[in-house]
């Protein structure tokens, strides 16, 4: 496969910074993401980064993060280290989920994305055990679904349950650097639709699908369990040069990810929730059209003239000249609008 020029420069880069950092005594440390699965695999997520070990806390995880204002600070320094670390390319690691043990490596990001069959776990919050070469061994949670589940919820992150008064270029910037600010504010009624719906459908399956940075996974967990939100597995992208150019499309990284779900899990039918200010609608009408089997409603959340200026510029809903007209395959499944999740959730009883 060919190499972009971009990724050549970024694997450069690292790799004397790697071995600099090596030489002063950093060692490798594992980040661990939340993971999911079934009864039949579990998708293992995390990252390796080089971390000074006279910086206790430098890397963080997502479940270290600590909501207390007081910790404003450590948590501003810990978000910009953790957008400039240094990651461990091609790695090896073992990974113990259950009766199932892999080998693997870490990308050339240095990411882990590992699917473990045979492992055995029950539903429910697991643990399963990540250990890097010269890194100590964490435990990463997953979520083992039910196999029995029917109903699932996909939620987007920036302006769906949460608003940064911030134009969207800075968002990732201000997410990584600034954790508690008044800048930074739930959206009303999000968190009470989503204790709704997992009220109809208790263990319902709760999935974040962001087009932000892997960086900022601690400082959202942070947010979410702060104001009340489900736990859930949160699948972000990698900001970094790719192979084929210099930056990540987050429609394809959006569009790739409802369609592995949908494969990953035939019976879970998906609540599919984001806002008007970016792809969402496009995106979720074009799942719903190719896979209705798969999509139980798609709930859209309108963002005011503020906000549609913060993301795209203009004061209305961004329009796509590529998304078709609204026509009998939008029938087949529910779209409900609404500018906050108290309407979303008045609408609700329309999806039964």
């Amino acid at each position: 496969m060919a190499v972009s020029r971009g990724a050549l420069i970024e694997d450069a880069v690292n790799k004397r910074l790697m071995h600099r950092r090596w030489r002063q005594g950093w060692r490798p440390r594992v980040i661990a993401f939340t993971g999911y699965g079934s009864e039949q695999f579990v998708r293992v997520l995390g990252r390796v980064v080089m971390q000074d070990p006279s910086v206790d806390g430098l890397e963080t995880s997502p479940d270290d993060v600590d909501t207390r204002p007081e910790d404003f600070l450590a948590d501003a320094q810990r978000g910009w280290r953790l957008f400039v670390s240094t990651h461990v390319a091609h790695l090896p690691v073992t990974i113990t989920a259950g009766a199932a043990t892999v080998h693997t490596t870490t990308d050339r990001s240095g990411y882990l994305d590992v699917i473990i069959r045979g492992h055995g776990l029950r539903p429910g919050w697991q643990e399963v055990t990540i250990d890097a070469t010269a890194a100590k061994p964490v435990l990463a949670p997953v979520r083992i679904e039910r196999s029995d589940a029917e109903v699932g919820l996909i939620s987007d992150i920036d302006d769906t349950v949460m608003v940064t008064y911030l134009p969207r270029a800075l968002i990732a910037a201000w997410n990584t650097l600034v954790r508690q600010t008044t800048t930074r504010k739930p959206v009303p009624g999000m968190a009470e639709l989503y204790a709704t719906l997992l009220e109809r459908h208790p263990g319902m399956p709760v999935i974040y699908l962001s087009t932000g940075a892997w960086n900022v996974v601690p400082t959202l967990t942070g947010f979410l369990r702060h104001h009340g939100y489900p736990e859930g597995p949160m699948l972000m992208t990698d900001w970094g040069p790719t192979n084929t150019g210099w930056f990540r499309s987050g429609q394809e990284h959006k569009r790739t990810a409802l369609r592995r779900l949908a494969i990953e899990f035939p019976g879970i039918r998906w609540l599919l929730v984001g806002d008007d200010g970016q792809h969402d609608p496009m995106l979720y009408r074009e799942m719903a059209r190719e896979h209705p089997e798969h999509v139980r409603a798609i709930l859209i959340r309108q963002l005011n003239p503020v906000e549609q200026v913060l993301a795209h510029g203009t004061t209305t809903e961004k329009v796509h000249p590529d998304e078709p007209q609204r026509d009998d395959l939008d029938l087949t499944v529910p779209f409900l609008e609404g500018p906050d999740g108290f309407e979303l959730a008045r609408l609700l009883p329309d999806i039964g």
